[in-house]
């Protein structure tokens, strides 16, 4: 298990303290209504998922069996649902909304759409955009789809330079603690590769995964014969995924069939991760040399790959 970082626990208490106050969970009723969220969420969960059990329901809500039927009879007796025994086993009963159900869960979702949309109303689209990226981020971390997102590599857009800069300064100042002139070593990177980009010979691959960005890569050209990969990352949320390995196996097809006779990259040796996926690749360590950079006394690396001459 990993290591909880300084401070990271009251801040993830005080978040959760500001957001049920800020959704209206204090309140005794939700949405101003005569349910709480618990009875609320089995509603919903009754009305999305057809004939689901009660097993089921305390599965997903992680609620007692013997609180989940007092609720159910409850229900039952207001006449908001109604089981159904399953044709296959008497003992499992299958439950769905009546139509009086139907309409109280219909007023509840109303009700949580015109909220929701009243607080969104209050930002701008940008910071509509930044606060969805943000829930969906928390999802993400904290409950991980049960398969990974597939993920799919494609060639830059307007707007991925921009990421590419900000997230390289963001993970390597959490990570290893480097300052500003990291990102201003990537922004003129970056820069340089829009500025003299040459397509048949130079490339930029972004990966992502459900929808978002979670790594990159480049290849450059240093001659007619020598190619540089250049700015290797992984999203944290993405690593385990087999990204950088994808990511590197495809800069150096595509510098094989550029007809490029070398590849060679500049990292530092307490890059572990990076460097497992270069020598796995085939790259093999050439120099090192002591420096001081991005705030820190680092150890430079330059590694090279041979490639198979050029067929045809």
């Amino acid at each position: 298990m990993a290591p909880v970082q300084n401070n990271a626990v009251e801040a993830v208490r005080k978040f959760n303290r500001f957001y049920t106050k800020q959704i209206g969970l204090l309140r005794e009723g939700l949405l101003d209504t005569s349910f709480s969220l618990t009875q609320a969420r089995v509603l919903y969960e009754i009305a999305h998922q057809k004939g689901i059990t009660s097993k089921q329901l305390g599965e997903r809500l992680n609620l007692d069996a013997g609180y989940l039927s007092r609720l159910i009879g409850k229900f039952e007796k207001a006449g908001l649902i109604a089981r159904q025994a399953s044709g296959q086993d008497a003992r499992v009963q299958h439950f769905a909304l009546t139509g009086k159900g139907r309409s109280a869960f219909a007023m509840l979702d109303r009700r949580s759409a015109s909220e929701v949309e009243a607080q969104l109303r209050s930002l701008a689209p940008a910071a509509q955009a930044k606060l969805v990226d943000s829930m969906n981020t928390i999802h993400a971390l904290l409950e991980p789809p049960a398969e990974p997102p597939s993920v799919k590599l494609r060639s830059h857009q307007p707007g991925d330079m921009g990421w590419v800069i900000g997230r390289h300064g963001a993970i390597y100042a959490q990570e290893y603690g480097w300052d500003v002139t990291f990102e201003a070593f990537v922004a003129d990177i970056a820069a340089k590769f829009i500025q003299k980009h040459d397509p048949e010979r130079e490339r930029c691959w972004i990966a992502e995964a459900g929808g978002e960005r979670v790594g990159c890569i480049f290849l450059v050209q240093k001659s007619r014969t020598v190619a540089k990969l250049r700015l290797l990352l992984v999203e944290p949320t993405a690593r385990g995924l087999g990204v950088g390995g994808r990511l590197v196996d495809e800069c150096l097809a595509f510098a094989r069939a550029a007809g490029y006779r070398k590849v060679t990259l500049w990292t530092n040796d307490i890059l572990h991760a990076a460097r497992h996926i270069y020598q796995r690749a085939g790259f093999r360590l050439v120099q090192e040399e002591r420096h001081h950079s991005f705030g820190h006394d680092l150890v430079g690396q330059n590694w090279e790959l041979t490639l198979a001459a050029h067929a045809g």
